[in-house]
């Protein structure tokens, strides 16, 4: 963001006026990812029209080749009616409820994946204070355009990105924690939590089915016509403390949902 933005969003005393000047940067920056992804096409395409494989451009660059094949991918064409549906490209379970054993772990998805015999990948998209969204606002008891503490990853499976995940937090709570910083936080959220005084009393979580925004179909490569799932987990002490919202953003034909019974319930 540009000191000039940053200026107008300082000089802007109502909190209204506020949140609608930084939702409408946050859509013109989400287009603009939209327009650096065909930039990044194109120079995946000059490169290899220059004889180079994508082994040769993913080590230069410092990524995979398969993660090249991605980025020079784009959006896909919809198939004609009467077409067979292409089988996905690879299929990630999300239980629900979450189990405590994966709750616990160093990494919710990471287990998940691994337990089903896939190549699991985690890669730091953000972390750092952005204004809340009202569903996650309700969930961490603050007001619409507040600001909290975002840390978003977009996780892949064989190399495929498969989900967005991004853990919100009460910026009064923990701005000022190791909660805020870059890195990811060792050896667990939950040991973090922990250590800071907080031991979980329950959760919710709310499973919905919506079109994606322009950044999380860039981002997680998707058919035009493919939809996600969204999963928000909030979490909360045995104090009611709202600790911890989990939002993951599932591409939808990539994953199966396995909903367990609630412990305790024996009727059909």
């Amino acid at each position: 963001m540009d000191n000039r933005a940053l200026a107008q969003i300082a000089a802007l005393d109502n909190p209204i006026d506020r949140l609608r000047f930084l939702n409408q940067l946050m859509t013109e920056y989400q287009g603009s990812l939209t327009e650096l992804a065909s930039y990044r096409r194109h120079a995946i395409a000059e490169a290899r029209d220059a004889g180079m494989t994508t082994e040769q451009i993913g080590a230069m660059v410092g990524v995979s080749h398969a993660r090249i094949s991605q980025m020079s991918k784009g959006p896909m064409a919809k198939a004609p009616a009467g077409t067979a549906t292409a089988a996905p490209k690879v299929l990630v379970a999300r239980s629900l409820p979450t189990d405590p054993a994966v709750r616990g772990s160093k990494s919710l998805f990471l287990m998940e994946a691994e337990r089903q015999g896939l190549e699991a990948g985690r890669r730091m998209l953000y972390v750092g204070p952005e204004p809340v969204s009202e569903h996650i606002a309700s969930c961490l008891r603050v007001e619409v355009g507040d600001e909290v503490i975002a840390r978003r990853k977009l996780m892949t499976a064989n190399d495929v990105p498969v989900r967005i995940a991004t853990s919100y937090f009460r910026a009064d709570l923990f701005g000022d924690t190791r909660i805020a910083q870059p890195e990811f936080v060792l050896p667990t959220l939950q040991a973090a939590l922990t250590s800071l005084g907080y031991a979980f009393g329950h959760a919710e979580e709310v499973l919905t089915a919506r079109r994606p925004t322009t950044f999380e179909a860039e981002t997680l490569n998707l058919a035009p016509d493919e939809w996600v799932v969204q999963v928000v987990r909030a979490s909360y002490s045995t104090e009611d403390t709202p600790v911890h919202i989990l939002e993951t953003i599932c591409a939808a034909t990539r994953h199966i949902f396995p909903i367990g019974q609630a412990a305790g319930v024996d009727e059909f």
